[in-house]
């Protein structure tokens, strides 16, 4: 994967893009794109399983919407529980750093210089921007550089979990507007075929948003989809019933 890069005469960054709200943007843009991608996977894997059981249209859409409520629950839960505690520990983090800032301002200050002279600063340098950080802003200085923590940009657990809510809602209306509307004779192929497409298309997202190659999250999910459909086809089959 390729970004444009500039140089000294034409400064461009590939990064320009996450200037502002880094940690919080790449929170929600995570549940979203993880959201639809289980969406599509397990609602398509519980269609399939059940399609596999019975060719009733009606048992399988009745699954499929059952699948998409609980999971839709089920991931909005997840993410706000998740990113809630780590929220928690952040401010934790920060409660507990403030208050040594105020007992002992000048052992903290010291405790940065070493960092700071860690990272590669001469001692007199470290001293100054220490002192500089200290009179600006000693409790963000502390927690970017001991904890990676930007106290201005904590993750927010709702925006996580409504992404990962309304994503996983419209991964799963793939499988199920497919067999909604598609004849039988050709439901269960025509799925596999726009399920893997679907699937190809958050992998090449998440890839995107990561900056990471493309090729390898397209295959990775797509041939994981498929696993999953075929195997819980299998398992339908093997567990099937007749219903008249």
């Amino acid at each position: 994967m390729t970004f444009e890069i500039g140089t000294d005469e034409n400064p461009q960054h590939w990064h320009a893009d996450l200037a502002g709200g880094v940690s919080g943007r790449l929170n929600w843009l995570r549940a979203a794109v993880l959201g639809s991608n289980d969406g599509i996977i397990s609602t398509a894997g519980v269609v399939m399983g059940v399609a596999g059981a019975t060719s009733d249209e009606s048992s399988i859409l009745l699954a499929g919407v059952a699948a998409l409520t609980a999971g839709a629950i089920s991931m909005a839960a997840g993410e706000y529980v998740s990113v809630s505690t780590q929220r928690d520990s952040e401010r934790s983090i920060l409660a507990m750093e403030k208050l040594e800032l105020e007992r002992m301002p000048e052992t903290e200050r010291e405790e940065l210089v070493e960092m700071l002279r860690d990272k590669g600063l001469t001692e007199a340098t470290a001293e100054q921007v220490a002192t500089e950080l200290h009179e600006h802003d000693a409790l963000a200085a502390h927690a970017e550089v001991e904890f990676g923590i930007n106290p201005n940009d904590l993750t927010n657990p709702w925006h996580a979990a409504w992404a990962s809510m309304i994503s996983f809602t419209l991964g799963a209306l793939i499988p199920l507007v497919l067999l909604a509307l598609l004849p039988e004779s050709v439901r269960l192929p025509l799925t596999v075929v726009v399920v893997a497409a679907a699937l190809a298309v958050t992998g090449a997202v998440s890839a995107h948003l990561g900056y990471s190659p493309k090729g390898r999250a397209v295959l990775r999910n797509v041939v994981g989809g498929l696993l999953a459909m075929g195997i819980t086809y299998l398992v339908g089959m093997l567990f099937g019933v007749t219903v008249g």
